[in-house]
Formats: C-alpha cells, sequence, structure tokens
C-alpha cells in the first residue's frame, strides 16, 4: 500500500542546528529517498510563496499565503511504498523534521 508521509516543520528549523547536525538531517533525508520504499517526494518552497485557492459562487478566489494560520507548515512530502501502518511510521520515524520540533503525517493513498 503507498502513503503519504506530509511533513509538518516550524519554517527555518535547519537554520538553528549546527552545520554537522544540519548536514546529518541533509544525510536523512537522501538516505530516506534512497530506500528502494521511496516512490517520490518533494521539498515545498517557503510558506510565504503559498496562494490558496477558493471557488465560491462560481468565482476563483486566489488569496497569498497558506490556508492555515499555525505555528508548523507544509514542509514536504514523501510517498512510499509500505506493507501496513506499521512499517510506514518506521519510515515516518526516519524524517529529520518529525525529531526536530516537527511532525509527520501518516496517511494511506487512494488509488483511483
Amino acid at each position: 500500500m503507498q502513503y503519504a508521509l506530509i511533513i509538518y516543520e516550524e519554517p527555518g528549523y535547519l537554520d538553528g542546528l549546527t552545520e554537522e547536525d544540519r548536514e546529518a538531517a541533509y544525510a536523512d533525508y537522501r538516505a530516506l529517498a534512497e530506500d528502494p520504499r521511496y516512490a517520490g517526494g518533494a521539498q515545498l518552497q517557503p510558506v510565504e510563496t503559498a496562494t490558496t485557492v477558493r471557488v465560491a459562487g462560481g468565482r476563483t478566489l486566489p488569496t497569498d499565503g497558506p490556508f492555515a494560520d499555525t505555528k508548523e507548515v507544509l514542509g514536504g512530502f514523501c510517498l512510499v511504498e509500505a506493507a501496513d501502518l506499521d512499517e510506514a511510521i518506521e519510515l515516518a520515524a526516519r524524517v529529520p523534521a518529525a525529531r526536530l520540533g516537527g511532525v509527520v503525517e501518516v496517511r494511506p493513498v487512494m488509488r483511483f
């Protein structure tokens, strides 16, 4: 089954790390991307570049910024193939943001 690992992070969370710790975090992201269960993913541009789109009364209403006003922002996502939720959680725990103040939401992907 395919799972989305949705990464929420505090903006600039890597900036407060030492160069060594930052490089270790990048290495962990690269290692996850090289795992054979990794199916794809991407880091997102900063939240300041976001545009939220709503459609109301037949009109498209774009708004600068993200939908939610929270401390943590959507920073990226990974798609992984996992046998079950436990395996997906094990992969999510490898995401550096999860141990550096952020969270990783694990959600099964629907197939159409």
